[in-house]
């Protein structure tokens, strides 16, 4: 960036006409961007600090709404809210962008196993499933450990309800049983099929999230339990005890609805067209209050323009907030804002997404160019007050996936993840497992990095 400056200044000082006071003070730079941007990142980073003003208002958002699942009146009311608030930040340009999401329902819903004794389990319907009938289904149970044991035991599936017990090894590798398991269990004749609940970690919290029917295959109904009892139910089968299980659930996939995208600004000075995009989804699943995954994140973007306008920064570019709809179940509010900017998608200098739960910060992963991912570990580097400096190749997050295919480049937060699915699409996603002072770092890490991005002199390199 050094040689980058001198050589535009020397530019300037060749052409026959000279060059001007405002092209002098854009290219005369001669300090790195870390010492010309330090006195305000750290004036985004105590105003961060300062107080709990992001914890308070997510406080005020999961008690005031509770969830917010796409289709649902809370979330509907709850993005009222948040438009109106905005609008009281004196943000700019805040609206919201309309978005068809689907609309299922869990309704009521029950485990109870009837041999070798009889007890209700804790379950949750995964999203998307079908219900069973009024009555429930009443089957014997099979427990397998892997996809392979099913396909090796289908002859024993038929007409029973399977259970998919698969050990957490890693989100992404185990999270396909509860994406895939009614597909593979409807193929070997199940009736009903059941997972043992995505996590590392249970204290008989069962975990529910998306899953997935395939047109060549009956759809079936399909829930989470708990850690503890799959392991219980393995243990009886191991015992050679026969289990016995009744199932019942209400779940319907209900006519489309709308929801919104939410979004607010700070028009840059120079290059308005040009936009630093920040945010994270505010859509939940319907348990818990959605507080961790992504409330937090929502929030903590918003705090983060909200600052910048309270300290009176308007940087050269504008800085877009986009609390993006239904990435739970249909990922739509991300499609539909890649959809309706696609002519702009040029102009997004760069991505930020925060979804991981606003633990403590530990920097960003970033995917773009060489030359920019440069630039973005030096702006990091204003972090290192707050030990959120660590800044890594590759990053990005679901709600941005959608431009970052289309050239964008994207970056995430990185925060202290490890018991981030403890709480994940449970009861337990609830405030509480955050911490105030944890939440306000995270404000100061986007501030930081969103800011110095939109007011560098020069664009990001793509």
């Amino acid at each position: 960036m050094r040689f980058l400056a001198t050589a535009l200044l020397a530019l300037c000082l060749l052409a026959p006409t000279g060059p001007t006071s405002e092209a002098l003070a854009q290219f005369n730079r001669t300090e790195s961007i870390a010492d010309s941007y330090r006195e305000v990142a750290q004036q985004l980073i105590n105003a961060a600090l300062a107080d709990s003003a992001a914890y308070g208002r997510l406080t005020e958002l999961t008690d005031g709404f509770g969830h917010r699942f796409s289709g649902s009146e809370n979330l509907e009311r709850a993005l009222d809210w948040i438009i109106e608030e905005m609008e009281e930040d004196g943000l700019e340009n805040v609206r919201g962008e309309s978005v068809p999401v689907p609309h299922w329902v869990r309704g009521a819903e029950s485990l109870e196993l009837i041999a070798p004794r009889r007890v209700k389990l804790p379950m949750l319907g995964l999203g998307g499933s079908v219900g069973t009938p009024q009555e429930g289904i009443r089957a014997e149970l099979l427990v397998v450990s892997s996809f392979d044991e099913l396909e090796a035991r289908s002859d024993e599936a038929r007409g029973k309800i399977v259970l998919l017990n698969a050990p957490f090894v890693s989100y992404g590798q185990t999270v396909t049983y509860r994406v895939h398991g009614a597909i593979a269990a409807a193929k070997a004749g199940a009736v009903a099929s059941l997972i043992r609940s995505v996590t590392p970690f249970s204290m008989r919290t069962p975990h529910t999230g998306q899953m997935l029917y395939d047109p060549s295959a009956p759809q079936i109904p399909h829930a989470a339990i708990t850690v503890e009892d799959a392991v219980m139910l393995q243990r009886m089968q191991e015992r050679g005890e026969r289990i016995e299980v009744l199932l019942k659930m209400e779940a319907q996939t209900l006519p489309e609805t709308t929801s919104r995208n939410v979004i607010a600004e700070i028009a840059g000075w120079e290059h308005p067209d040009e936009v630093v995009v920040m945010g994270g989804h505010i859509d939940s699943w319907d348990v818990g209050t959605g507080a961790m995954d992504d409330g937090g994140g929502s929030v903590a973007a918003w705090e983060a323009l909200r600052l910048m306008r309270e300290l009176g920064l308007r940087p050269r570019r504008t800085v877009r907030v986009v609390l993006w709809t239904n990435e739970e179940n249909g990922l739509r509010g991300a499609l539909a804002y890649r959809d309706y900017h696609v002519d702009e998608l040029d102009d997004h200098v760069l991505a930020i997404e925060s979804d991981a739960g606003v633990f403590k910060p530990l920097g960003f992963g970033f995917t773009g160019s060489t030359a920019a991912y440069v630039i973005i570990r030096e702006i990091g580097s204003l972090l290192e007050p707050i030990g959120a400096d660590d800044v890594r190749r590759g990053g990005g997050g679901a709600d941005i996936g959608p431009i970052m295919r289309e050239g964008v480049p994207g970056m995430g937060l990185r925060v202290d993840g490890e018991k981030y699915f403890w709480y994940h699409h449970t009861e337990a996603d609830t405030i509480e497992v955050l911490d105030p002072r944890e939440m306000a770092e995270c404000v100061a890490a986007m501030a930081v990095m969103a800011y110095v991005v939109a007011d560098l002199p020069q664009r990001l390199p793509r």
